[in-house]
C-alpha cells in the first residue's frame, strides 16, 4: 500500500483522504456528544490506578531497591529515572502515531489499554525480582513505557470523546487524583517495605483492577471502518515529531505557553528544600518534617485550585483568563518566597504557587484539548507532543537553574531569591503567551 503523505507536507500540493471517524470521535465541523457520569467516573478511577502504579516507585520504591543492590551509590536512582524519562519522551510521540492508526474490532483506544494492564504489572515484578542494576533499569524502562501506554489510552480517550463543556470538570478530577495517587502509594508502600515482591506487586495489582472497569465497561467503536493512514517508515515516523506551527496557532500558542510555565514552575520546585534550608539556616536533613508538612498543605491547594478552576471554566466558557491567572498567582508566590521576611510569609507564599499549579493543571489541559489539531483522526500524536512540554522543560530545568544560582553572589553562596523571581517571571509569560489564543475563550 503506497503510504500517505504526513498532512504538513501534502496540504497545499493533495487532496486530503476524507476520514469517517467512528461515532464515538468528534468529525471536524463539530464536538463530540456530552459522556455520561459513568465514563467520567471510571476515567478518574482508572487514572488514580495508572498513577498509583507509576508513581509510587518513583516515590519510595525504587530507592529502596536502589539501595539494597547498590548500597552507598544514591546516585543511580538518578540514572535509572533518567533513563526511563528519557525513553518514555522518545517513544511517546511514536505510540500516540500508533494508537491513531490502529484498526481493530476494539477500537484505536482500547488495544492500548489492554497492553499496559497486562504488561504493566509485569514490568513491576521485574523490578522487584532484579538482580542487578542494568535489570532494575531495565524493568523501570519497562514501566514507563507501558503504563505510559495505559495512560496515553486514557489521555487520547479524553481527546476523542469529550465535549468542550464538560473537559475543565474531568481535567480538575484528573487533576486531583494525580496528586492524591502518590500520597496513597507513599502511605501503602510504608507497610510493604520488607517484602519487593509486596512493594511493587500491591500497586502494580491495585493498578490494574482500577483500570480494568474503564475498559470493561466504557465501549469504543470497531476502527476497521477508518480509511488507512498509509505505511509507516522512519522518515515518516520522525515526520509525526514535529508539525508546521503556523498551520495550529493556537496549538502552538499553547505548548509554548505550558512550556514556559513548566519551566518555571521546575525551577521552584527543584530547589524548595535547599532554599528553605538556607533561608531557616539548617542543613537539608533537618527539614523533612517541614517539607512533609508543605507538601500535605500543597496537595489540598492544588486539589483546591483544579477541582475549583475546572468547574468555573466549563461554567463560564473561559480558559484564558484561568490560565493566566494562574501564570501571575504562581508569579506572585514564587517571588513572596524569594523576597518573605518571615518563614509564615515563606509558606504562605508557597502554597500559593500550590494553589496556581493546580488552576494551570487542570484549565490548560481541557485547553489543550480545545485546541487539539485533527482531533478525528490524530489526536494520540498531538497529545503526546503535548505531553512533551511538560517533560522536557523538567529535565533541562535543573540543568539551567545552577546558572541563576551563582549570578551576583560570592563564590560558594546561592542566590536562591533570584532564581525564585526568574521562576516566576517565566510562569507569567506562560499565561501571558497564553491568552494569545483566538478560538478559545
Amino acid at each position: 500500500m503506497k503510504p500517505q503523505n504526513d498532512p504538513e507536507a501534502s496540504a497545499s500540493s493533495s487532496t486530503p483522504t476524507k476520514v469517517t471517524p467512528p461515532p464515538d470521535t468528534p468529525t471536524s465541523g463539530g464536538e463530540p456528544t456530552p459522556v455520561s457520569s459513568r465514563y467520567i467516573w471510571l476515567m478518574v478511577v482508572a487514572q488514580f490506578g495508572v498513577f498509583l502504579a507509576l508513581i509510587t516507585p518513583i516515590a519510595v520504591s525504587l530507592s529502596i531497591r536502589v539501595a539494597q543492590l547498590a548500597p552507598g551509590h544514591e546516585e543511580y536512582l538518578g540514572y535509572v529515572t533518567g533513563a526511563g524519562a528519557a525513553v518514555s519522551v522518545l517513544v511517546g510521540p511514536l505510540l500516540g502515531v500508533l494508537s491513531d492508526r490502529t484498526r481493530s474490532r476494539l477500537g484505536r483506544r482500547k488495544p492500548f489499554l489492554i497492553a499496559g494492564l497486562v504488561l504493566g504489572p509485569i514490568s513491576l515484578v521485574v523490578i522487584a525480582l532484579a538482580p542487578s542494576m542494568i535489570v532494575l533499569a531495565l524493568g523501570w524502562i519497562m514501566s514507563q513505557v507501558t503504563w505510559g501506554l495505559a495512560l496515553g489510552g486514557l489521555t487520547n480517550s479524553m481527546a476523542d470523546r469529550v465535549p468542550e463543556q464538560q473537559r475543565g470538570r474531568l481535567a480538575g478530577f484528573v487533576g486531583f487524583v494525580n496528586l492524591v495517587a502518590p500520597v496513597a502509594g507513599v502511605g501503602l508502600s510504608s507497610g510493604l517495605a520488607g517484602n519487593n515482591l509486596l512493594l511493587f506487586g500491591i500497586p502494580g495489582l491495585l493498578g490494574a483492577l482500577l483500570l480494568a472497569p474503564f475498559i470493561l465497561f466504557i465501549p469504543e467503536s470497531d476502527s476497521r471502518n477508518m480509511p488507512d493512514m498509509g505505511r509507516l517508515s522512519p522518515g515518516t515516523v520522525l515526520g509525526k515529531y514535529v508539525f508546521n506551527p503556523a498551520r495550529y496557532p493556537d496549538y502552538s500558542l499553547n505548548l509554548l505557553g505550558r512550556a514556559l510555565f513548566y519551566f518555571g514552575l521546575t525551577l521552584c520546585t527543584t530547589f524548595t528544600a535547599f532554599f528553605l534550608a538556607s533561608r531557616m539556616g539548617v542543613g537539608v536533613q533537618n527539614v523533612a518534617g517541614t517539607m512533609a508538612v508543605l507538601s500535605a498543605l500543597g496537595v489540598v491547594a492544588t486539589a483546591i485550585g483544579a477541582l475549583g478552576s475546572g468547574f468555573l471554566s466549563d461554567r463560564l466558557r473561559r480558559r484564558r483568563a484561568f490560565v493566566l491567572a494562574s501564570g501571575i498567582l504562581f508569579g506572585l508566590g514564587s517571588v513572596g518566597m524569594a523576597l518573605s521576611p518571615t518563614v509564615p510569609l515563606l509558606f504562605a507564599s508557597q502554597l500559593t504557587t500550590s494553589l496556581a499549579l493546580g488552576m494551570f493543571s487542570s484549565v490548560d489541559q481541557a485547553l489543550a484539548l480545545d485546541v487539539l489539531p485533527e482531533r478525528a483522526t490524530n489526536a494520540g500524536r498531538f497529545m503526546a507532543i503535548f505531553g512533551l512540554t511538560a517533560s522536557i522543560p523538567q529535565s533541562v530545568a535543573p540543568l539551567v537553574a545552577p546558572v541563576f544560582l551563582t549570578i551576583g553572589v560570592a563564590a560558594g553562596q546561592k542566590n536562591y531569591p533570584l532564581l525564585f523571581a526568574i521562576a516566576g517571571a517565566f510562569t507569567v509569560l506562560g499565561g501571558i503567551v497564553i491568552t494569545r489564543i483566538r478560538s478559545v475563550r
